[in-house]
């Protein structure tokens, strides 16, 4: 029997170990290894020598809760947030910011070399922010109860639907504990019950609180287990005595599901909607509409992802996964022609709609998969493409679309990724048809979490 067979045999649930924190897990757990067996330590930290005790182990890994500290990483700080290792959301706060950023540039270069199978890799230092907290303009809040049943609203505690108790996470903006108090106050005054997932009964399901960071505008939408919200006007009332606020609506959701919104939003003040900038572009906003959540970083890796595409204003540019046309709109300011694509309608309209706000009309949107709708206009309308940019969910761009990208053999390729791996992937398909990667760029667009954005440029060999 090898050793390490011999060791995993010996341990077993409630057995302490020590161990030396040695790198952090995707999901933030601390990672560790005695005698070559790997552990998953949660709110361990690297550089830390921890004692753990053994809850679960698998052939070659296994997870431990953290018990003590026997010696704190020189990179350790105490979490500004009193809830943060119930809450989970955080990953990273007891992390010093500038070894989070270290960490985050090791995560994209890593993914690059192992997955992409690059041996050299053009790393520019990644963007951080001055001030890594109240930089999310959108919060939901779950409501709920306390064990004593008391109305609680807050986050949802690390892969549970308990809900931690927080009106006032730092991640978000200060005006948050003031709704939340506000409609805490409606509730317990019209004596209304919070939604409760398991009996799917209970009125009050979430709030959804945005804000413009530019303009200071501020929407509040109440998500509601029924038909109407009780006294609304009088919510209505308090709300508007908060400096800012914009829109108030409620949104519809009776389904028994973990989706937050429903699809049907019925507006109580305001007009449905507050702007927001982007450098010198302005955007409309939605309750249902997909927006970037940090813009200070936003701002960051669109100008990034603008200037590498490297416009004249005689470009055709694809922007594939558009959304509400965030960054087509950034590119039409220096492109002749930009074309957007993106599944849903909804952003669709949005984003012709703030292509109209801003009285660009170089721009043209499609509704559909970007993998069909590029080989279309490829194949049967020949639409070519200079520069093609594409920002895909965490799945990465689909082959049919990388396929097509290399058929239109556009001089320049800039990628957008907020998963490093699956970018990684893309980019070794790219290189292997054609494509030399020229920079590669984090952008940490969600700071005191292991979440990274990455842009990429590349370049095809022949031009």
């Amino acid at each position: 029997m090898h050793k390490l067979e011999v060791m995993m045999a010996e341990w077993k649930k409630n057995d302490k170990i020590e161990v030396e924190i040695e790198d952090i897990s995707e999901t933030g757990e601390g990672i560790g290894k005695t005698d070559g067996f790997t552990w998953f330590i949660k709110d361990a930290v690297i550089g830390d020598k921890v004692e753990a005790k053994v809850m679960k182990t698998k052939k070659s890994y296994g997870f431990a809760r953290l018990e003590r500290i026997t010696e704190p990483s020189p990179n350790r700080v105490d979490p500004k947030c009193p809830v943060a290792r119930q809450c989970g959301g955080c990953q990273l706060q007891a992390m010093a910011y500038e070894e989070q950023l270290r960490y985050k540039e090791r995560k994209i270069y890593n993914n690059i070399t192992r997955i992409g199978g690059f041996s050299e890799v053009p790393m520019l230092p990644i963007m951080g922010m001055d001030e890594p907290w109240r930089y999310r303009n959108k919060a939901q809040f779950p409501w709920g109860t306390d064990k004593e049943g008391r109305i609680i609203a807050g986050f949802y505690a690390g892969r549970t639907h308990s809900i931690i108790g927080c009106e006032d996470c730092l991640l978000g903006i200060e005006e948050n504990r003031e709704v939340l108090k506000r409609i805490r106050a409606h509730v317990e005054r019209y004596q209304l019950r919070p939604y409760d997932e398991a009996a799917h009964k209970g009125l009050i399901r979430h709030t959804l609180i945005r804000k413009g960071f530019q303009t200071g505008e501020l929407m509040v939408c109440q998500v509601i287990n029924g038909s109407r919200l009780p006294h609304s006007e009088e919510l209505v009332k308090s709300l508007l005595e908060i400096p800012g606020m914009t829109s108030i609506s409620v949104n519809i959701n009776k389904e028994q599901t973990n989706v937050i919104l429903g699809n049907q939003v019925e507006n109580l003040y305001g007009p449905g909607y507050i702007t927001d900038y982007i450098g010198e572009v302005k955007y409309r906003i939605s309750p249902l509409s997909f927006y970037q959540v940090n813009p200070v970083q936003t701002e960051k890796l669109y100008k990034t992802a603008l200037e590498y595409a490297g416009l004249t204003g005689w470009e055709t540019v694809w922007d594939l996964y558009c959304g509400i046309g965030t960054i087509s709109l950034f590119l039409a300011q220096k492109a002749k022609k930009v074309y957007g694509v993106e599944i849903v309608p909804q952003a669709i309209a949005d984003a012709r709609e703030n292509a109209r706000l801003n009285g660009i009309d170089n721009v043209e949107f499609f509704v559909g998969k970007a993998e069909e709708v590029l080989l279309e206009q490829y194949e049967r309308n020949h639409v070519y493409a200079d520069v093609i940019v594409v920002d895909p969910p965490r799945k990465g761009c689909d082959e049919v679309c990388l396929d097509t990208i290399v058929k239109m053999a556009p001089k320049r390729v800039v990628y957008v990724s907020c998963d490093s791996a699956t970018l990684a992937r893309d980019m070794r398909y790219l290189a292997g048809r054609g494509y030399e990667v020229v920079k590669v760029r984090g952008c940490d667009m969600f700071p005191n979490t292991t979440h990274v954005e990455t842009v990429i440029l590349l370049h095809r060999k022949d031009t």
